[in-house]
């Protein structure tokens, strides 16, 4: 996969509905990024679903866009949930992630946003997040490794 095409995303639930808040609907989201990520749709390199909202860094697989990622994300998740009617608003937000330092402060931003919202004290209590081991995540592309990579993480 390339580094070029590590992207931040967000995308909102039709008019801001706290969906989410389920368990069942959350792992629901879940369940539909592991399905597309065993698929070999995209990586996913961290993740947080919010009551009304949801974060990711993620890369696209070679031929794939990031607007057909993100349709195999909410249109795959939408089939799931088998709700008639809008569960989306239409488009979502991206940031294409430049360098190392970019990509830690929007694996930071997605990490800390449920304590950031008080729906836990730190992120790995909550329980819908690639912080909490709710899923197996994708390592970060080899091409933004900064030196010393392995002994930041060791650091940490």
């Amino acid at each position: 996969m390339n580094s070029h095409r590590v992207f931040f995303v967000t995308t909102v639930t039709i008019q801001r509905l706290p969906i989410f808040r389920r368990e069942e609907t959350a792992k629901l989201l879940i369940d539909t990024f592991a399905h597309y990520c065993d698929a070999g749709k995209f990586l996913l390199h961290e993740f947080v679903i919010m009551p009304d909202h949801m974060h990711a860094l993620l890369t696209p697989a070679e031929r794939i866009s990031l607007e057909r990622a993100m349709q195999f994300i909410k249109g795959g998740f939408s089939y799931r949930l088998r709700k008639r009617g809008p569960v989306w608003q239409a488009s979502f937000t991206n940031h294409r992630i430049r360098d190392w330092e970019d990509y830690e402060r929007h694996r930071e931003y997605v990490r800390m946003n449920p304590v950031r919202a008080r729906l836990a004290l730190r992120p790995e209590e909550y329980p819908y997040c690639s912080a909490s081991g709710a899923l197996q995540m994708d390592e970060v592309p080899q091409g933004l490794k900064p030196r010393g990579f392995e002994g930041a993480l060791r650091r940490r």
